[in-house]
């Protein structure tokens, strides 16, 4: 080759740069302005979702006002509207920090990113070109804010309880609940008509879905007991929005609903059972038991991230505190339905647990979190995960209205603690509840608690030990890990298995050998 050819190569390699780069930074512009605008839309729809709670506890805040405002002196309410207010700056300014540092994290990370992709476009070296960053940038934002959400709505058909399918069997109805029986779906197994039943009780707030997060995927709380051949049973609410009789059910009312249901589970299998309660289920099922109602019918419990004493979940209770007494009161959350009856809106609920961990909960805070998920997947076509689409379906489509009378013997707990002598701050029939008696009664129990939950202190859900003795269980992760990564048989936390150094009893292998003894 003479200098002759090097010349004209390098030439023609000019003369292509040149021509190919205005095409080039063209393509960038134009990818520029649809990953802008896509990502303007997603922000807006996330801003949405977290304040349409706000439009709707409005509703119910202004109704109650009304009532309230007579009730207290004129200077009282300017205080108390003042101290609101100073409220609100204290969330929203927790909000804001933990948005601004998080955009400028990601900024500072697109940024060195796109420099890179600039030196290499103008430069004309090897790498990704600027063209093609924006291109990514596009497809990124456009996966997040179009793919994610139709990915989350697709895992619907796979996701959760789908009782007309024949992996349940319905065994008994009262005018609140149906018990339903969940049948193995491991091959090979069956059902063992002389084990030991138990009965497990869904959240009110989080829903019964958690429950059966993925059954396809072999995670499923409710299918870890069903696959072991254990006769297991779910208590399901039944739609409060068209029973009147969940919309006005009382304490009173959850107790003898599940006395009769345990009482047909025994009849069954001719064996007591063991009542099995997750979060809000957990606390329920205690005091089930605690009436007296189920004596005879039930001999062993099992409580996963339940609490038990709310004033012990300190970053609720801080959080409560910062709140003016005269705004502590559950009518706020109250909504009326056609029927005249009220409950308890389970948006506005969800909602006081994201204000309470602003940092992490803020609409700017989440959008770029989700983001970073997206952008971590890499690869040209972005798969996104049937876990992650199914977690997002059950935190985003998962919240029903609460009967009011239910939900205010957890908003008791929460604001008033255990007194010295173990007795809750709640009665049923006229009675006390105190933990002692389950001790009294020889029941034994498996308290199930998560390492990092940020939604129910250890201290409330180990309450109980003050008064009574008690297996615990202490699980990695947050608070819905049990039921969602540990319940997957070949995890390392398996809740059929023994675990950590501790050898902890997962609740399945706790059901089991009460099984075999």
């Amino acid at each position: 080759m003479t200098v002759t050819d090097d010349v004209a190569g390098s030439w023609a390699a000019l003369s292509r740069w040149f021509l190919d780069l205005p095409q080039k930074m063209v393509g960038a512009a134009v990818d520029q302005a649809r990953a802008s605008q896509t990502l303007g839309l997603g922000l807006m729809s996330y801003v949405a979702d977290f304040m349409t709670p706000f439009w709707i506890s409005l509703t119910a805040f202004v109704a109650t006002e009304r009532e309230k405002v007579h009730q207290f002196p004129s200077h009282q309410t300017i205080l108390d509207y003042l101290e609101l207010l100073q409220f609100n700056h204290q969330i929203a300014q927790t909000g804001l920090q933990s948005s601004l540092e998080a955009l400028a994290d990601h900024g500072r990370r697109v940024m060195a990113e796109a420099q890179e992709a600039w030196v290499n476009t103008v430069a004309g070296q090897g790498g990704e070109g600027l063209d093609e960053f924006m291109a990514r940038q596009a497809r990124l934002a456009e996966t997040l804010v179009y793919a994610y959400p139709q990915a989350i709505r697709a895992i619907r058909s796979e996701y959760g309880f789908h009782f007309d399918r024949p992996d349940y069997e319905q065994v008994a109805e009262t005018d609140r609940f149906v018990l339903w029986q969940v049948l193995p779906q491991s091959q090979g197994v069956e059902v063992n008509p002389e084990g030991k039943p138990v009965v497990i009780i869904p959240p009110y707030v989080l829903g019964a879905n958690i429950l059966a997060f993925l059954p396809g995927e072999n995670k499923s709380y409710v299918h870890a007991f069903a696959n072991q051949g254990i006769p297991t049973y779910v208590r399901i609410m039944k739609d409060i929005a068209t029973t009147p009789a969940v919309q006005t059910m009382t304490g009173e009312d959850e107790v003898l609903d599940t006395r009769d249901l345990c009482q047909q589970v025994r009849e069954r299998h001719g064996r007591q059972v063991t009542l099995n309660g997750f979060c809000q289920g957990g606390f329920v099922a205690v005091l089930d038991v605690l009436t007296g109602e189920l004596d005879g019918l039930v001999d062993a419990l099992i409580t996963c991230v339940a609490p038990m004493d709310g004033t012990r979940s300190l970053s609720l209770v801080e959080y409560l505190q910062h709140l003016p007494p005269r705004f502590r009161d559950l009518g706020y959350a109250v909504k009326r339905l056609p029927s005249g009856n009220q409950v308890v809106d389970g948006k506005v609920m969800s909602w006081v647990y994201k204000l309470k961990s602003m940092d992490r909960e803020a609409p700017l805070y989440t959008f770029i979190r989700d983001l970073r998920m997206i952008q971590g997947l890499g690869g040209e076509e972005v798969k996104i995960s049937k876990t992650a689409a199914a977690i997002n379906h059950w935190l985003i489509y998962d919240r029903g209205d609460l009967p009011e009378s239910i939900t205010k013997l957890s908003f008791d707990s929460y604001t008033v603690p255990v007194t010295r002598d173990g007795d809750l701050p709640v009665k049923l029939f006229g009675r006390r509840m105190n933990f002692k008696r389950i001790a009294d009664q020889g029941l034994k129990w498996l308290i199930c608690v998560a390492e990092a939950d940020d939604l129910v202190d250890q201290a409330s859900a180990l309450a109980p030990l003050d008064f009574v003795d008690a297996e615990v269980s202490v699980f990695p992760k947050g608070h819905g890990a049990i039921a969602t990564s540990w319940s997957l048989p070949s995890s390392e936390c398996a809740l059929h298995t023994r675990f950590g150094e501790d050898q902890y009893r997962g609740p399945v292998r706790f059901q089991l050998d009460l099984q075999s003894g």
